[in-house]
């Protein structure tokens, strides 16, 4: 094999693959990227066996082929090399050669024979804007669960309807939802891993605005096909709770508050919560919102905030950090709270979103 080809494209589809790639593994070749040269471009192949990349650049094919190469090492020599046409040969004895103006390098590769097969694409279930997908994704993916005991809550359920999508997430403690209009057809229903969602991120990244996602699933994978680039991971199995009865069916009482206003005080208030619980103190007041928090050895801190209210006094116990990721997640100048006790789950949604769409972050209290 035999192909030279641009070092910014080449950089920038293994800067793909980087996620991808197993680092500590017991089994050398997923250490590496398949590298597959033919026609007029390369194709570049990354896996772990959970989560798979395919990806390709335009490249002038001298000899077409096959072959692995150490995914890190290569990545971190090709970005060091000054900018212009790469040269890369692989021998028989799968030794990788790379000329690069007046640089060579040798670098030891591995025979494709054992590189691990990805399965194929299935026929497309939906195309998704690519733009959608990863908003719902920087919505969710924050409030998934990191205990890997809890295997089916290390993802998020993503729910395809005909007429719209739906990607949900939960730890126990809080719930984030996400539903938006969409001209699907077809109903579909699966668990997406939280490193998948990662990658997906990084792959929408440098898309379009106007730009699709074909999406398909079979027993076992999900497919998200970007352009020339391909996603696979496999599906998480279990069941997903019920996450409809998490949501809250009664809250009398409801506030409008300046997202970054609300998002400031509890990051200054916060300062001075316990380092393991971030329990802060939030009380519904007439005319205002007070955050209090206090370590008693170490200090305490109160803010207020100016809001319309003229309800009941409630003060309820949460966890700071759950409150900033939602606050850090949408991009609404204004949020509501809506509450109804002490001793309830509390609900944040964006204020004034439209378009159909639906934004949920159901937040349990703490007691302090």
């Amino acid at each position: 094999m035999e192909f030279t080809v641009s070092k910014s494209d080449l950089v920038r589809e293994l800067n793909l693959s980087q996620g991808v790639v197993e680092k500590k593994t017991t089994i050398p070749i997923l250490s590496n990227v398949l590298v597959e040269a033919s026609g007029d471009r390369i194709l570049l192949t990354a896996t772990d066996l959970e989560l798979g990349i395919r990806c390709g650049c335009p490249a002038r094919v001298q000899k077409p082929g096959a072959g692995t190469i150490p995914a890190r090492r290569l990545l971190d020599y090709v970005r060091l090399l000054p900018e212009g046409d790469v040269n890369v040969k692989l021998g028989d004895n799968q030794w990788a050669s790379l000329l690069s103006g007046r640089s060579r390098t040798r670098i030891a590769g591995m025979s494709r024979e054992s590189f691990p097969e990805l399965p194929r694409m299935p026929e497309a279930l939906a195309d998704i804007p690519a733009a959608l997908l990863s908003k719902m994704i920087a919505r969710t993916i924050f409030a998934i669960s990191s205990e890997e005991s809890r295997f089916t809550l290390n993802g998020a359920l993503l729910i395809l309807k005909p007429g719209s999508i739906t990607m949900v997430a939960t730890d126990g403690h809080r719930l984030s939802m996400v539903e938006y209009p969409t001209e699907l057809t077809d109903a579909y229903r699966a668990l997406l891993p939280r490193k998948a969602m990662g990658e997906l991120l990084k792959l929408i990244g440098d898309a379009g605005d106007e730009a699709k996602i074909h999406f398909s699933g079979d027993d076992n994978h999900l497919f998200f096909e970007l352009g020339d680039r391909l996603l696979l991971s496999r599906k998480l199995t279990g069941n997903f709770p019920d996450f409809e009865r998490v949501l809250p069916k009664d809250q009398p009482h409801s506030i409008t508050v300046q997202r970054d206003e609300f998002r400031a005080v509890i990051e200054r208030v916060a300062q001075f919560s316990d380092e393991r619980s971030r329990a802060i103190r939030v009380q519904f007041c007439p005319g205002e919102i007070k955050v209090h928090s206090s370590i008693s050895e170490t200090g305490e801190s109160e803010e207020s905030i100016a809001v319309e209210y003229d309800g009941p006094t409630v003060e309820i116990g949460f966890n700071a950090q759950y409150l900033m990721d939602f606050l850090r997640a949408v991009s609404e100048p204004q949020v509501a709270f809506r509450f109804k006790d002490s001793n309830s789950a509390g609900e944040l949604r964006p204020a004034g979103e439209t378009s159909g769409a639906v934004y949920r972050y159901v937040v349990m209290p703490m007691r302090i």
